[in-house]
C-alpha cells in the first residue's frame, strides 16, 4: 500500500509540473508560428523547430517541415503528431489506472489478513474468555487497510480525470490551431500557388495556340502565291507551235 501511495504522489507531480509547464507556454508560441506562417513558411517551420520541447511546437513543425505538400498531405501530417503527442500526454494515465485497480484489492487483502490474525490470536477453543477489547482493537487496524487502500485509489482516480479531461481539451485545442494552420497554408500558400501555375499553363496554351494559327496563315498564302504550273498538254502544243 506503501508502494501505491508513493507512486501516486509520484505520478501526481510528474504530471502536475507537465500540464503547468504545457499552459503556460503553449498559447505564445502557438500564436507566433501561425502569424509567422502568414509571411513566410521558412520563418514559422525555424520557429516551431526551436520550441521543439513543446508539443504544440513539434505538432505544427510536422507539417510547416514538408515541402510544397498538398493540403492532404498537410492535415495528414498534422493528425500523425496529434496522435504521437496525445500518446506522450497519457504517459502517467497508465499508472493511475492500475493504483485505481489495486489498491482497493490490496486493502481488503489486508483487511482479510488483518482479521484472520486477529482470530487467531482470541483462542476461542481455549477455556479463557475472549478479549473483546484486543478483538476490537485487531478488527480495527484490518479495517483500516481497506479504508487506506480506498482513500489511495480514490485520489488516484481524481488525478486520472483531471489528466484525461486536460488530454481531451489537448486534443480539442491541437484540433484548433490546426484547422487554422492548414486554412493559412491553404488561402496563402497554396492556392495562389496553383492560381499561378494556373495562368501559366494557359499563357503557354494560348502562345502555343498563337504560333500554331500563324504558321497555318503563313503556310496558306504561299500555297496562294504560288505559280500555277498549267496544262502539260497545253504547254507541249505550245511548243511544237513555235517551232
Amino acid at each position: 500500500m506503501v508502494g501505491l501511495s508513493v507512486a501516486t504522489l509520484a505520478s501526481a507531480l510528474d504530471r502536475a509540473v507537465f500540464w503547468l509547464n504545457l499552459y503556460r507556454t503553449e498559447d505564445k508560441t502557438a500564436h507566433r508560428i501561425l502569424e509567422a506562417s502568414r509571411y513566410s513558411l521558412a520563418d514559422a517551420s525555424m520557429l516551431a523547430r526551436q520550441a521543439g520541447a513543446q508539443p504544440i511546437a513539434r505538432f505544427m513543425y510536422a507539417a510547416l517541415r514538408l515541402r510544397n505538400p498538398t493540403p492532404d498531405s498537410f492535415r495528414l501530417a498534422m493528425e500523425t503528431a496529434s496522435e504521437h503527442e496525445f500518446e506522450k500526454m497519457e504517459k502517467g494515465n497508465k499508472l493511475l489506472e492500475t493504483v485505481v485497480a489495486l489498491a482497493p484489492l490490496m486493502g481488503l487483502l489486508g483487511t482479510v489478513t488483518g482479521l484472520m490474525h486477529t482470530f487467531e490470536n482470541l483462542n476461542v477453543g481455549s477455556g479463557t474468555g475472549i478479549d473483546t477489547g484486543k478483538a476490537a482493537a485487531g478488527i480495527g487496524e484490518a479495517l483500516t487497510a481497506t479504508a487506506a487502500g480506498m482513500i489511495v485509489a480514490i485520489l488516484a482516480m481524481i488525478i486520472l480525470r483531471i489528466c484525461v479531461t486536460l488530454g481531451a481539451q489537448q486534443l480539442s485545442y491541437f484540433a484548433q490551431v490546426g484547422g487554422e494552420l492548414e486554412l493559412i497554408y491553404r488561402q496563402n500558400w497554396f492556392e495562389p500557388s496553383m492560381a499561378e501555375l494556373d495562368r501559366s499553363c494557359r499563357s503557354i496554351e494560348s502562345r502555343y495556340k498563337s504560333d500554331e494559327t500563324n504558321r497555318l496563315e503563313s503556310f496558306g498564302d504561299d500555297r496562294l502565291n504560288a505559280r500555277p504550273l498549267g496544262d502539260p498538254l497545253e504547254n507541249m502544243d505550245a511548243e511544237i507551235s513555235v517551232v
